[in-house]
């Protein structure tokens, strides 16, 4: 990339606004990623969604997450310091699917040269596909795979449900590992495809060894809808029977604190369809306990 940012990143230089400085998010960089160790990168995309007949509004995630965020947790918590975050701002979508992804692989890849662990929110869950593929290039072993979500996404036909498909078949995916499916919402032939090409539905908790090996990297995404609809009905597909905000927290500050986990995504948060501003707040949390869980591991309370 000749020049960084590219004229294609939206930068957000108007938040967190007038939020007083007790508040995590004026810690946040906007300016220059020098002393980062985080990159949050929002990528305001529904095209996915939309070509695959979800409820659209996904593309307004990023701003309703960043708004969520500048209201809600401490600049200085008890027992931890927040790891410093650099925040690049969002990608302009392209004209179409396959240049908005070509954007977003590029970009991961300059904030990866940076070394910096990035961070994305969406966003339509095929842009998880662009955002791994910048990791899978560069790392010399094949990449393992954990997320959290309703559904397998390992549809054949571009859109949000392809991303994992995608993942394995492009970039050599090894293995992938869900939490959280629901029966009801997954076909019989996606179940095949998924279990014929190393996929697990995972039974493994937060503080359990998570999959793989020490020198295995790892990237971990979370659907927001995995979420009970109760708790985020502001997703692009609601989930009647799903998560409560515990367990998603404890596995995204456990995702955190895994030192093998190369970027982390937060994806389908849609705001036309929340209320009052939950499901926002609650990716704010998702993120803030991921961030707690990098200080654990920059402290050396990481597995292993």
């Amino acid at each position: 990339m000749s020049s960084f940012p590219p004229d294609w990143i939206r930068q957000r230089w108007e938040w967190p606004g007038n939020e007083p400085p007790i508040r995590f998010a004026d810690t946040v960089l906007r300016d220059a990623p020098e002393g980062c160790r985080v990159a949050l990168l929002g990528i305001p995309d529904d095209t996915g969604v939309r070509m695959n007949g979800g409820r659209p509004g996904a593309a307004e995630g990023p701003m309703a997450f960043r708004s969520a965020l500048a209201r809600y947790g401490t600049a200085d918590p008890e027992g931890w310091t927040w790891p410093r975050v650099y925040d690049i701002g969002d990608v302009v979508p392209g004209f179409n699917l396959q240049e908005t992804h070509e954007r977003v692989t590029r970009v991961t890849d300059h904030l990866l040269a940076l070394g910096l662990l990035p961070v994305a929110v969406g966003g339509g869950h095929d842009l998880t596909f662009p955002f791994v593929r910048a990791l899978a290039r560069r790392i010399p072993t094949p990449l393992i795979g954990i997320y959290l979500d309703a559904h397998l996404d390992v549809r054949r036909e571009p859109g949000s449900g392809m991303p994992f498909r995608a993942l394995v078949e492009e970039c050599g995916v090894a293995a992938l590992h869900v939490l959280g499916t629901a029966p009801m919402v997954n076909s019989a032939e996606h179940r095949r495809w998924f279990r014929e090409h190393g996929g697990h539905e995972a039974g493994f908790g937060p503080d359990d060894a998570w999959p793989g090996e020490a020198d295995d990297v790892l990237f971990v995404s979370i659907d927001l809808d995995v979420m009970d609809q109760a708790y985020a009905p502001g997703v692009s597909a609601m989930n009647p029977a799903g998560w409560p905000p515990e367990r998603a927290i404890a596995h995204a500050q456990a995702a955190g604190r895994d030192p093998r986990v190369g970027c982390f995504d937060l994806m389908e948060l849609s705001p036309p369809w929340d209320e009052h501003g939950r499901t926002a707040r609650l990716a704010a949390r998702l993120f803030l306990a991921f961030l707690q869980g990098v200080a654990e591991r920059e402290n050396g309370s990481g597995p292993g």
